[in-house]
């Protein structure tokens, strides 16, 4: 049985839109008519979404917020010993967001078709991200879903408050940074070439600032659109660039090796991996595959060949601290927290004190680069207006000394 979306309408001409559960579509369609419906379309989810994964969409994924309550309405359900379907269902039902209803259902659909849960979520890899579905993998696989689901909707939580809280800190400096360019492109559109044009009559020769910002003028009034598309097409450019491998890697290089960036990919990239070791290691998972499952969650390519050599390395007998601190890619309080859990017996709990360790070091720098980065702006900003404004002023002043 399969869930379909349809569009159909009722005796009096008005559209109705939701979610079925049937065999096939037309199985689908007799329980519209049943309902005095007269059926338009009806889509597989499953099928709906595999045709929309290779084109542009904006409705494709879950939010974090959404993610994050639907993780710990599951690992709450699945605690309390309810079947998985069941458990789909009671959450697509207490859910608002037609999309997150669909996706459940779609993936309700294929665990009662015999499928594992977390092949019903690679149905949806949009919404699931590679991570969430290789911990759900590693939790079905042990035998303890309901504890990885509910290390899972901690993880989840603490990731969307994570980026509600550089949202809400962003909202001041794009605001900032949107105002400026609106104040900076209105003047050197319309105020100065006015300004200017009182000196055209003189023979006197502008100053130099003031024909750079004339210049500038004229370029954005005769090409802004011509400029838009250019920004336009780098942007898409470079987002496709960076999906080849060739490049994708000396980005990832590059990014390791810059002096402030460097420390914040390191430092999620890390929190990212321990997380999910931590999580696989407290399911009972093997480690190799752990590390193996763990690596995929590993953004940055240098990083995640690391994790790949170093699990090659434990393969033959060695340490997992000595395995990753040999890379030099890995913060080194991160290995020494794994070296003592590996002396201890305590694995899975220092790997979880490192991933926190990472996340307070992480918001922390995050924290720092907003809160230079506002003044910065308004500096940078004012600079630029103070530039616009001696443009203006300094052909008054020569034209004041030409009158004395």
């Amino acid at each position: 049985m399969g869930a379909f979306e349809f569009v159909a309408l009722d005796q009096k001409g008005k559209e109705s839109k939701g979610l079925l559960e049937g065999d096939t579509p037309k199985h689908v369609r007799q329980i519209l008519r049943d309902r005095q419906l007269l059926p338009i379309s009806v889509n597989e989810v499953t099928k709906k979404e595999s045709r929309t994964q290779g084109k542009l969409s904006i409705r494709r994924g879950l939010s974090a917020s959404d993610l994050a309550l639907l993780t710990r309405q599951l690992a709450t359900l699945a605690q309390s010993g309810l079947p998985l379907e069941e458990s789909l269902l009671a959450v697509s039902q207490q859910n608002e967001n037609p999309r997150t209803q669909s996706i459940l259902m779609g993936v309700r659909s294929r665990v009662m078709e015999g499928h594992s849960l977390a092949a019903g979520l690679a149905d949806f890899p949009h919404a699931f991200p590679q991570l969430y579905r290789a911990t759900v993998a590693a939790g079905e696989q042990s035998g303890h879903l309901d504890a990885v689901l509910e290390r899972l909707a901690e993880f989840t939580e603490t990731r969307q408050q994570l980026q509600q809280q550089i949202r809400n800190a962003l909202i001041y400096p794009i605001a900032l940074i949107v105002t400026a360019v609106g104040i900076i492109s209105f003047m050197l559109a319309y105020v100065v070439p006015k300004v200017v044009y009182i000196f055209e009559n003189y023979d006197q020769e502008l100053p130099l600032l003031t024909r750079i910002m004339i210049a500038s003028s004229d370029f954005i009034r005769g090409y802004w659109f011509i400029l838009i598309l250019v920004i336009v097409g780098l942007i898409f450019g470079m987002r496709h660039l960076l999906k080849k491998d060739g490049p994708k890697r000396k980005y990832h290089h590059l990014l390791l090796r810059l002096p402030l960036i460097s420390k914040l990919t390191r430092g999620i990239n890390t929190a990212r991996f321990t997380q999910t070791l931590s999580i696989l290691a407290g399911a009972g998972v093997p480690i190799l595959e752990s590390l193996h499952i763990a690596s995929q969650v590993v953004v940055n390519l240098p990083m995640r060949e690391a994790v790949e050599e170093a699990a090659l390395r434990i393969r033959e007998g060695a340490m997992i601290s000595r395995s990753l601190a040999a890379s030099k890619l890995f913060p080194p309080m991160t290995t020494h927290l794994i070296s003592s859990g590996e002396a201890s017996g305590r694995l899975e709990e220092m790997l979880a004190h490192a991933a926190k360790n990472q996340e307070r070091e992480v918001n922390g720098l995050i924290a720092a680069m907003l809160g230079i980065m506002q003044p910065l702006m308004v500096i940078i900003m004012a600079a630029i207006v103070l530039m616009i404004v001696l443009a203006i002023l300094l052909p008054i002043f020569e034209l004041n000394n030409l009158i004395r």
